[in-house]
């Protein structure tokens, strides 16, 4: 399944935690760059979608633990902790937030960014 993930730019910071939590390692914390993407309001988002197997749904979704390769607590667990208690996870597209880390299933990526309501914009960083 491929998830495509819109994250306000308020919660980048968490999410990149909550990344770290669920991905592979340091590098996760560049998930969600740079915010261009915007909802009929105004606000920013940064996007990722990558395809996930059937258990990192389940993973993202239950407590979360302390990846074994962070050794040195490079990861903010309270950060991630917040990114996850802000998901909201679909099968099917819904309108983003700007309080969630809104999580939709679907194989085209750009028609489910459309279908969540935001249009890509430049934003300079």
């Amino acid at each position: 399944m491929r998830l495509t993930i819109a994250c306000p730019e308020a919660l980048r910071d968490d999410a990149n935690q909550l990344a770290m939590v669920l991905g592979y390692g340091p590098s996760d914390a560049e998930t969600y760059g740079t915010p261009n993407w915007q909802d009929a309001a105004g606000n920013l988002y940064a996007v990722a979608s990558l395809p996930v197997s059937d258990t990192f749904t389940t993973a993202a979704q239950v407590a979360l633990q302390r990846p074994a390769w962070d050794t040195d607590s490079a990861i903010s667990m309270a950060g991630a902790n917040r990114a996850q208690a802000a998901l909201v996870f679909s099968l099917e597209a819904v309108e983003v937030a700007p309080d969630n880390l809104t999580a939709c299933a679907g194989d085209d990526a750009l028609a489910t960014v459309a279908a969540m309501g935001l249009t890509h914009v430049v934003v300079d960083e």
